[in-house]
């Protein structure tokens, strides 16, 4: 079992470059470009933590939905069965097309009630967002900046550790555009990478965790019967 104080990514090879995993009630950035497994990423914290740590965690899907996220699940060998004694999945783009037409309340008001009553009932150690900007244009923010550093105020509040998955657009170097990268307390950025003319890698790296002593390296994310594993770049 993993420290108490660090949530583990269970990722092989990338906890250790972490220093031993995610500090606990940090709010992290999992921020890449579409097609390099941030979701299943997100996921893999939650499947192996319930497996292997016995934690409690939840992922929120704001666009996705459940039925199409868990048929992408278990063709990765993720099956979300296997763990829904403890993580549960919440498929918030049916509740607000279900909920459509209630002007009383706004999509944020409706995510943090979700997410507010989850971990009152379940006590979540973690809590996957999917995705990160879907839930700003949910909130129509009045005033962004503000209201975004509000809004990380509030994940903070929920003391649990908090995974926002966010895209990118390729070769971006920005993390967001209302200063999301110094809001959160560590960014894990994922992207494609073109080796040759025929072969193309995913990579993934640590931009930022407070509070640890991280390698800011990229490396190599392969992905082989249903293990997430790191290798240097050079493949050594």
């Amino acid at each position: 079992m993993g420290s108490s104080d660090r949530i583990r990514t269970f990722i092989r090879g990338f906890d250790e470059k972490l220093g031993g995993g995610v500090p606990r009630n940090h709010v992290v950035l999992l921020a890449g470009e579409t097609g390099t497994m941030k979701s299943t990423i997100g996921w893999n914290v939650l499947y192996f933590g319930a497996e292997k740590d016995h934690r409690t965690g939840v992922y929120m899907s704001l666009e996705q939905s459940r039925e199409s996220l868990v048929a992408h699940l278990c063709g990765m060998g993720l099956d979300p069965r296997h763990v829904e004694d403890r993580v549960s999945i919440v498929d918030l783009g049916m509740i607000r097309k279900n909920l459509e037409g209630m002007a009383e309340s706004t999509w944020l008001e409706i995510f943090k009630m979700y997410a507010l009553n989850l971990k009152r009932s379940l006590n979540y150690d973690v809590l996957v967002i999917d995705s990160l900007p879907v839930l700003e244009v949910m909130a129509r923010f009045e005033h962004p900046r503000e209201d975004l550093f509000q809004l990380f105020e509030w994940l903070r509040d929920l003391k649990a550790t908090i995974f926002l998955i966010t895209e990118m657009k390729s070769r971006s170097e920005d993390f967001g555009m209302l200063g999301e990268e110094f809001l959160s307390d560590g960014i894990i950025h994922t992207k494609m990478e073109r080796v040759d003319d025929a072969n193309i890698e995913r990579r993934v790296r640590c931009v930022k965790l407070r509070g640890s002593a991280h390698s800011p390296n990229y490396y190599t994310l392969t992905f082989r019967n249903g293990v997430l594993e790191t290798t240097a770049v050079d493949g050594t």
